[in-house]
């Protein structure tokens, strides 16, 4: 009787240590996959809207992240922001992107504007 014990004692904890490796090797379930996506896709919405984008721009910037987490996400910051009164901040990427005009302009020559013509009837 107490040969048996050990023995089925040995083989529960072979059993666990096997599915605890599970993890340590990097298989995911899919329910831990399905969070992962989820959360990621609320943090994507949070950050869209503090960063002042339309829901719109964010579905299209970010395509493959699920709709439905994004506008969780954006929605629950949305409200955040306005029960704390914080402003928005303007994204800098699409700044650093787009050239300077002040660059454009001192290349150039400096067109003189000519006043409109105004129309007397």
């Amino acid at each position: 009787m107490l040969r048996q014990a050990h023995a089925l004692l040995a083989t529960l904890l072979a059993v666990s240590s096997l599915l605890a490796g599970c993890d340590m090797l990097g298989i995911e379930s899919a329910e831990k996959t399905a969070a992962a996506r989820d959360a990621d896709g609320k943090a994507i919405g949070a950050a869209c809207r503090h960063a002042a984008r339309a829901i719109e721009d964010c579905y299209a910037i970010y395509r493959k992240a699920d709709r439905a987490a994004v506008f969780a996400g954006w929605r629950d910051m949305n409200d955040y922001m306005r029960e704390n009164k914080i402003e928005p901040v303007a994204p800098q990427l699409a700044a650093q992107a787009a050239p300077a005009p002040a660059t454009a302009t001192a290349a150039a020559p400096a067109a003189v504007a000519k006043p409109a013509a105004t129309e007397t009837h």
